[in-house]
């Protein structure tokens, strides 16, 4: 494939956030080209938005649907070869299986669908169609998170013990969904958000972020999960005990209600040699801990990082790479194992390493998990 990767996107219209973060990504190494899309349940608001990105007004599309259904149609030099769905949860299972069935790679939003059930059925039609799945957990594109994972999985740390993951936020420290918000409203929103609200939307970050790095997964968890702020719907705050697949024990905590709270998800690991710490408030670095010499920082772009570090790393050492390059990095991987598959080649281990269908079903397992363990206030297992 040389030329740039058709793409049209699913939701993101003008004032929506996520959206243009995506917009940004996909743009950042020029692999792709937005050509298409379904932005808005409004189909005014769709137009709106195709007029602002220049898009030609033949491709904007009143409905996900039409422009799945009318994009296939084209002649192969022309039509799409990927869509991008950036809608609130419960409007990701049916674009998606609609646009594997069409012969279109995704990239989806995370928590991938609104049940565990969906999930499944997802991983399997995207199993059966040969098209490949992206799905945003962004964290997991930072430099210093890969080179934490490859260092762990090379046994620098040796047999893991401990794990601390947590994600604070503040934002909805008040009933911001009283407020006409469109953000909190519908994450707040259980027939649009799912059975978890904290957990589903940032929890399950967090999650990702401690089974990507270790390389383990979670076998069972203890869970307390509550809601804060009166008259919301969902849980905005919670943490559990883990227990992961080696009998490492850990902690999760996740939460919305932390006033003054940004985004600072962190995750401390420590094995019988050593421990390391990443934050995303300081997500060029990576400190590592030895009980018998200093403690040491290893800083992205530096000529000690590893393969995995040293490909998803932009700029030189000492200049800021942060969110955007992170989700970049999962547009820029996704599109270079999409072309070296489509031209009969193994992608670069490198490449590859992306969230995809797996770990959106263990998201959803994980959700799941938590809301029962928390009902039940027992140790729960995993769904196998």
């Amino acid at each position: 494939m040389n030329r740039k990767i058709r793409i049209g996107m699913i939701g993101g219209g003008t004032g929506a956030f996520i959206g243009a973060i995506h917009r940004i990504a996909l743009s950042m190494d020029g692999q792709y080209e937005l050509v298409a899309g379904a932005f808005s349940s409004d189909e005014k608001k769709s137009r709106e938005t195709g007029e602002q990105l220049y898009i030609d007004a033949s491709r904007v599309y009143p409905d996900y649907l039409t422009m799945l259904t009318q994009e296939a149609m084209l002649p192969e030099h022309s039509r799409l070869d990927a869509v991008t769905i950036v809608t609130p949860n419960h409007v990701h299972f049916d674009p998606a299986i609609q646009a594997l069935n069409r012969g279109f790679h995704v990239i989806i939003e995370k928590p991938m669908t609104f049940s565990l059930a969906e999930a499944k059925q997802l991983h399997d039609r995207k199993i059966k169609s040969g098209k490949e799945v992206l799905l945003c957990h962004t964290y997991t594109g930072y430099p210093m998170v890969k080179q934490a994972r490859q260092l762990i999985s090379e046994g620098k740390l040796g047999s893991i013990r401990k794990v601390y993951v947590e994600y604070p936020q503040g934002w909805l420290s008040t009933f911001l969904e009283g407020s006409k918000h469109k953000q909190a409203d519908w994450r707040t929103d259980p027939s649009k958000s799912g059975i978890a609200g904290a957990m589903g939307d940032i929890g399950t970050h967090a999650f990702n972020l401690a089974e990507y790095v270790t390389g383990l997964s979670v076998v069972r968890l203890n869970a307390s999960v509550r809601t804060i702020v009166e008259g919301r719907k969902l849980d905005d705050d919670g943490a559990a005990f883990l227990e992961f697949e080696n009998g490492a024990s850990g902690v999760l905590i996740a939460t919305q209600v932390a006033s003054g709270a940004e985004n600072n998800i962190s995750i401390r690991v420590y094995g019988e040699k050593g421990g390391l710490h990443w934050c995303q408030q300081e997500n060029n670095s990576l400190y590592l801990q030895w009980p018998d010499r200093p403690t040491e920082c290893w800083r992205t772009g530096s000529s000690y990082v590893g393969s995995y570090a040293a490909h998803n790393t932009r700029t030189p050492a000492g200049h800021p790479e942060g969110y955007l390059e992170a989700f970049a990095n999962l547009y820029r991987n996704f599109s270079l194992t999409i072309r070296a598959k489509q031209q009969g080649e193994t992608p670069k281990p490198e490449w590859i390493d992306y969230p995809s269908t797996p770990e959106g079903v263990r998201g959803m397992a994980f959700i799941e998990t938590i809301i029962k363990s928390s009902a039940s206030g027992q140790w729960t297992d995993f769904v196998k």
